[in-house]
């Protein structure tokens, strides 16, 4: 007998190029797309936009240009995925579906690179990966050296192997934890009469890079009287194999983070993370739409799954707190966040009701910082002037700290501070409650 998921019609999108021709059809190649896009904002070339990549995949379905064509491959690659263009295009195109059905075109004809294989392959093992992560932190040392506010920068073999991707002495990261998040804290953590039971999908960045902000997340969930429970059998939301084109590792990533959330027995999944949250709300609902097992197992949480800021302010109607946070802030708007699970307006509400908080909001705070994931790290120079804009942006503003809702986004901001900024300190929206929280407790 076979195992369920190889009896199961999985075609999509993402398995069959033909079917993005209805998206395809609704563009006007108007260009609207130009004045937002943050790669052609860099680089001024069409081949860096939407409209650009539509005209490459038109050709591609008309049988003209060939998908294994090493120049359509790094254009196709060369796209931070965070929607910016769907926000500003009047016919709605989900630009989205497009580049990542054609990057899973990609995979299909050329298959995953030996290094991305190695990598995902990991990734499927929660295991594995998870003892391979707790070794780097210990090995850390070798390859980096402290830098102050908990980054770390290359030490110099480093920095000479890796300076195209930025590994110089510039460079500033956040550090691996010695004791990931997910072992800091026990599986369930109970309150008397709780007003919600939630599980807290903590995703891969909370727990091997800053464990200390889900300790602040999970702080928050309990001066509000919410249970939670850490599901031991999570693992990475998928998010990053599906940027790169590997459809069948998020279908096996969704499936055992599916199947961890439905023997948790909670209301709601609560997330801190843009790219983590959109894979539950959107990412899982689509890969699995045509699959009669896990299709209305993954639209059961599609609309229980949460990001922590709309859970306090939307769902349970979150306690004011009343400690003093002498800060001035400003607030950057992760693309995933945004774009995809529409949380703008719930991390402000958050921020601006913290005694002591002076809020200023930047120009364009929902510009991409440019990050991208590993973005950062294929097309370096190029994110990098991204994030000077960003920063700009953010000097402008007279700010002291930048808070944001994405652990992506903070690793970006924090190393382009150090090259742009004026010394910000990065923090998630998330601490600043709960550093309000403490103090309203050491006050009395």
């Amino acid at each position: 007998m076979f195992p369920v998921e190889k009896l199961i019609p999985v075609q999509t999108v993402y398995d069959d190029l033909a079917a993005i021709q209805t998206e395809l059809d609704k563009c006007m190649h108007c260009g609207f797309c130009m004045a937002v896009c943050p790669i052609y904002k860099t680089t001024k070339t069409e081949s860096g936009v939407a409209r650009g990549k539509i005209g490459v995949a038109e050709a591609i379905l008309a049988g003209s240009l060939q998908i294994e064509d090493k120049d359509v491959v790094d254009m196709l690659f060369n796209c931070l995925v965070c929607k910016s263009c769907m926000q500003n295009c009047p016919t709605k195109v989900d630009f989205g579906r497009i580049i990542l059905a054609l990057r899973c075109a990609v995979v299909r004809e050329k298959g995953l690179p030996w290094v991305k294989k190695a990598i995902f392959s990991t990734l499927k093992r929660q295991g594995v990966f998870d003892l391979g992560m707790k070794t780097g932190a210990r090995l850390s040392g070798v390859l980096f050296r402290q830098a102050g506010q908990q980054a770390i920068a290359p030490r110099a073999p480093l920095a000479l192997l890796g300076k195209s991707a930025g590994f110089d002495q510039n460079r500033r990261l956040p550090a691996l934890a010695k004791k990931p998040l997910r072992d800091r804290l026990p599986d369930v953590l109970p309150m008397e009469n709780p007003v919600a039971r939630v599980a807290f999908f903590t995703g891969c960045s909370f727990n091997y890079l800053y464990p200390e902000v889900g300790e602040d997340l999970v702080s928050v969930l309990q001066e509000n009287n919410i249970a939670v429970v850490i599901p031991r059998e999570q693992g990475c939301c998928g998010v990053p194999v599906l940027v790169h084109g590997d459809i069948e590792s998020i279908r096996q990533l969704g499936r055992k983070n599916i199947d961890a959330m439905d023997s948790s027995d909670v209301d709601y999944i609560v997330t801190g993370c843009g790219s983590c949250g959109g894979a539950w709300q959107h990412d899982y609902p689509e890969i699995f739409k045509l699959d009669p097992v896990y299709g209305p197992r993954a639209d059961f949480w599609r609309s229980r799954t949460f990001d922590i800021s709309t859970l306090l302010t939307d769902v349970i109607g979150y306690r004011i707190p009343k400690g003093q946070v002498d800060a001035v802030l400003t607030y950057h708007d992760p693309c995933h966040l945004k774009k995809v699970m529409k949380v703008s307006r719930e991390p402000r509400e958050i921020l601006k009701n913290i005694p002591g908080v002076i809020f200023k909001e930047m120009a364009r705070a929902d510009a991409c910082c440019g990050s991208g994931g590993s973005y950062v790290l294929t097309h370096f120079k190029t994110s990098v002037a991204i994030a000077e804009r960003k920063i700009n942006d953010v000097n402008q503003t007279g700010a002291e700290t930048i808070t944001t809702g994405c652990p992506a986004c903070m690793m970006q901001l924090s190393d382009n501070v150090n090259r742009f900024g004026h010394q910000q300190k990065v923090r998630h929206y998330i601490s600043i409650l709960a550093e309000s929280y403490r103090k309203e407790k050491e006050t009395g």
